[in-house]
């Protein structure tokens, strides 16, 4: 492919120096996918690997075919419930392309191959005699006694109906996006069901406002306390919460709803497990779909890397992707852990720049992957989205790949939390620098769509801190009646409100909220296990705080509410950059303006400032339309909100003049 310069450094002096290596990636995608096409016809063919391999009936010959890509294997056999678990009755036959295929009759098997009915396979190869579970086995259990898990065969008599699923993901005035676990969504002290979020969860997020679900830990992991992350099984939606086609209705029941179901897909790594997962497949360290040697180890992880450089890698993720979307219909993916995926250092490094971002130590297989990635998504759903959870700031992760990016819809705004999370452990916030505070929120690739966030799981597990966490402290427990008065409480709750609209109206085109974190869900999030005597007494979540009309949490609630409603009315997120119009260091008073509001930030610890003037872009008349003083929202009722203001032209300039109560966030829109 003849060189030419993309669209993406014509708009970027700053890339010049790399145009040739922003190109020589374009191209490397091209010619990756040329080869997938000649291969399958095209992308999406190439994707239908999940109806091939696996498990399937073929009516013209009156029984199931079994496949499995395990190339290095010397012997594989199927044993199961079906043949009283005899390991070594029914063989495979190898392909010449390293495929094995194993044909069960439903003459003789009729009564034993079953739905419900277990099964596993026995392969041998180089390292000896393992049991395994098919690679792509959709549907993967348990045993309570023993803690192994096997395929469990799975043809229910009545299939699920999609009928009347039409939605249609809407993005263009951005995303809402409720993170949720569904295991640890409910307050009771166990697994949670697809079934109970789909009834106790979903009405809750879509009287929140937001319009999007994304749900972690739904492909199968061995370890629940991975928080979904150590994967083993890719096409079986995890069985602790219930049943695949619970996890159908819980997304069928949400787009009913009107809202999106964004799935975490975790394709960065897997586990090293054998009993599970697809580690040494074959029985080879150089099989199958992983890297061999230390390339293959994944330093910071304790897993195993995917050698993306493989052919038949790529058919497996790619199918991946396809599966979920066509027989889940999910509207898109977070793809988890992309820094690692992008860099063979995995992001263990300090500084970023050109040379890391475009030349050493970039993982140029695992960049064409992604490419590939976001090409089938928006071929098999124009209006599905991607996220990509990348920390390093790579330059067109979030832009089309023919200007010569990555293809993501969205990246993850993750320097916002970190920013947040550091500023408040200072504690000292009669220092802060609101300076610093509007450049931290503010400094990103405005022309790569972000999702902004405060917050997200990752500040709520064991070892880290949620902002209500660091702001109330051991006074969440005892001290949140609303009959109470605390100063500590005060100035959190305050706090926490304002972060949350100071963010959602600076720092991005989508917004994500982890789920409780709306109303400043108190302590952090410690999975069952032997160091807490597999206790679930921390993986739940307390709702029953939020509906308690005697605390306050119901003040965060209320404020969340109020300004997702807000910010949807006015297209806060699809709103241009904006106008900063004030800095007050004195004051500690932001005034800036988006989407045709002014919003005010006083973050000074006690100092408020009537007739306080400050220069708008228009003149006219303005109510105040958010209030984050409002005793609703756990605010002193301060300011009268039936009140209008005029501007006045003073030396040429409109100005408006307001009470500007400290510790406080108000919104004014013009008449």
């Amino acid at each position: 492919m003849k060189y030419r310069k993309l669209k993406m450094v014509k708009d970027d002096p700053w890339l010049e120096p790399v145009a040739q290596d922003i190109f020589d990636r374009y191209a490397r995608y091209k010619s990756r996918l040329e080869t997938i096409e000649k291969k399958a016809g095209s992308i999406t063919k190439f994707a239908d690997a999940y109806n091939y391999f696996g498990i399937h009936f073929l009516p013209e010959q009156n029984g199931w075919i079994y496949r499995e890509w395990a190339p290095n294997a010397k012997d594989l056999f199927l044993f199961g419930d079906f043949n009283n678990w005899q390991k070594y009755q029914h063989r495979g036959v190898k392909l010449p392309n390293g495929v094995w295929e194993i044909f069960i009759s439903k003459e003789r098997y009729e009564e034993s191959f079953v739905h419900n009915s277990l099964i596993k396979i026995l392969i041998h190869g180089e390292n000896g005699w393992f049991e395994r579970i098919p690679v792509y086995m959709t549907r993967v259990v348990q045993d309570d006694n023993t803690k192994k898990f096997s395929g469990q065969l799975w043809f229910p008599k009545k299939k699920f109906s999609w009928s009347g699923d039409k939605f249609k993901l809407e993005k263009e005035n951005g995303l809402y996006i409720y993170e949720s676990h569904v295991g640890m969504a409910q307050e009771k002290e166990t697994v949670g069901t697809y079934q109970e979020f789909e009834t106790n969860i979903l009405p809750r997020i879509k009287e929140d406002g937001y319009t999007a679900i994304q749900l972690m830990a739904i492909a199968e992991h061995p370890y629940y306390g991975s928080f979904g992350y150590h994967v083993s099984n890719y096409f079986a939606p995890s069985s602790r919460s219930g049943t695949p086609e619970e996890l159908k209705s819980l997304i069928k029941a949400a787009h009913k709803m009107g809202i999106a179901v964004i799935m975490d897909i975790v394709h960065s790594h897997t586990v090293k497990n054998f009993d599970e997962g697809i580690n040494e497949f074959d029985g080879t360290e150089d099989g199958t779909y992983l890297h061999k040697g230390e390339r293959g180890n994944h330093p910071a992880w304790d897993s195993k890397i995917f050698d993306y450089g493989k052919i038949e890698t790529l058919e497996f993720l790619l199918s991946n992707i396809k599966y979920w979307i066509r027989e889940f219909h999910f509207d898109g993916f977070r793809f988890d852990g992309v820094t690692s995926m992008l860099y063979h250092h995995h992001g263990l490094v300090g500084d970023w720049n050109q040379e890391r971002y475009f030349k050493s130590d970039v993982e140029w297989d695992a960049v064409t992957y992604l490419q590939l990635a976001n090409t089938l998504i928006h071929k098999l759903n124009k209006k599905g989205v991607s996220i990509a959870e990348d920390v390093s700031g790579m330059p067109g992760i979030s832009k089309p790949i023919s200007q010569g990016g990555l293809g993501f819809d969205y990246r993850l705004g993750m320097g916002l939390p970190d920013f947040w999370i550091n500023l408040l452990a200072q504690g000292d916030d009669e220092n802060w620098n609101i300076w610093h505070m509007y450049e931290a929120i503010t400094n990103r690739k405005w022309d790569e769509n972000t999702i902004a966030y405060s917050e997200s799981h990752d500040q709520a597990l064991v070892g880290d801190q949620t902002i209500a966490f660091q702001l109330l402290g051991d006074a969440m427990y005892n001290k949140m009646g609303i009959h109470q008065n605390d100063v500590k409480v005060d100035r959190g709750v305050a706090i926490h409100k304002m972060i949350r609209l100071f963010t959602i109206s600076l720092g991005g085109e989508s917004y994500l909220n982890f789920m409780g974190n709306e109303f400043g869900h108190p302590e952090w999030i410690d999975f069952p296990r032997e160091g807490n005597n597999w206790s679930y007494y921390y993986a739940r979540r307390q709702w029953s705080l939020a509906d308690n009309p005697e605390l306050k949490y119901k003040f965060m609630l209320n404020f969340d509410r109020a300004m997702i409603q807000l910010s949807k009315k006015y297209n806060l997120l699809s709103a241009p950059y904006p106008n900063q119009l004030w800095m007050d260091d004195w004051n500690k008073t932001i005034v800036f303006e988006r989407a045709g509001l002014i919003f005010v930030f006083n973050w000074h610890v006690n100092l408020s400032a009537e007739n306080y003037s400050f220069n708008i872009p228009e003149a006219g008349e303005y109510r105040l339309i958010l209030n984050s003083d409002n005793p609703e929202f756990g605010g002193f009722n301060r300011i009268d909100e039936n009140q209008t203001y005029h501007t006045e032209l003073i030396d040429g300039n409109n100005r408006l003049s307001i009470y500007n109560i400290n510790r406080a966030a108000l919104v004014f829109c013009k008449c």
